[in-house]
């Protein structure tokens, strides 16, 4: 499949969202912030060119043409300590529109905490951001970025990070960046309301299912610690667990090196 047009035909654009699309920005997150202040509700911001994107602790991410970069924004209706899961809706909304769109769901897996695997590759990030006053968020940021028609270069990751991948070389699905916004807004839609209706535990069990690395070997990189153990599972707050020698960890934050 290589032709847009041959794509599946998208669920309806869900109720009370709206849509911005710019053709540049400095980055979908800083716009989501300036925007957050007189949001009516919530939103999801896409660019098709971003001159200041960042990926997780203000990293630069690297955007070729053509690829997806969107930020969701609003007042999520949970606790201020478990905004964070709405980064485990993304992450499933995202797996199950790819596997929709490639029609291989066996290529796709999730790697803890923010990553879509293509054959074992990088194909997209997700970056939370939040504001919080007392134990409401104010608002929060949910930022997306896939690689559609290229991969960053080799040159562009950080020392250790696994490669990346692009959708188009490696599946000859071609989507434009509107078109995966029409599939993934639904997607979020539906995940994020069974988080808010049900809790994290049903998206814990439909994660882990789809998760890379668990039972194997990895390596967690912290600022200031490094833990060598085996991926267990994820406890109800969505903390890695990981089995070292000196015992179990549950890890909140951190680089996950397999």
């Amino acid at each position: 499949m290589t032709e847009a047009a041959r794509l599946p035909v998208p669920p309806p654009w869900p109720h009370g969202v709206d849509k911005v699309v710019l053709p540049e920005v400095d980055s979908t997150m800083s716009e989501a912030a300036r925007r957050a202040a007189v949001l009516d509700g919530p939103a999801w911001i896409l660019a098709h060119r971003q001159t200041a994107a960042r990926g997780r602790r203000g990293r630069e991410w690297v955007e070729p043409a053509g690829n997806f970069a969107a930020t969701w924004v609003g007042r999520p209706r949970i606790a201020a300590t478990r905004a964070a899961l709405l980064g485990f809706a993304a992450a499933l909304a995202l797996w199950e529109v790819c596997a929709l769109l490639t029609r291989a769901p066996e290529r796709l897996a999730l790697k803890w905490p923010n990553d879509l695997l293509l054959d074992g590759a990088k194909l997209s990030g997700i970056l939370l951001e939040a504001q919080s006053a007392g134990e409401q968020p104010e608002f929060l940021a949910v930022g997306i970025g896939v690689n559609l028609a290229a991969a960053p270069p080799v040159q562009a990751l950080e020392e250790g990070a696994l490669p990346a991948i692009a959708l188009e070389p490696a599946t000859g699905v071609r989507v434009t960046p509107e078109a995966l916004l029409d599939h993934l807004a639904p997607a979020f839609a539906g995940w994020s309301a069974r988080l808010e209706a049900e809790g994290f535990l049903p998206l814990r069990e439909a994660w882990l299912a789809r998760a890379a690395g668990v039972g194997q070997p990895a390596v967690a990189r912290m600022p200031r610690e490094e833990l060598r153990g085996t991926i267990e599972t994820l406890d109800e707050e969505g903390r890695l667990i990981l089995a070292t020698p000196k015992g179990r960890r549950a890890i909140a934050a951190a680089d996950i090196l397999f």
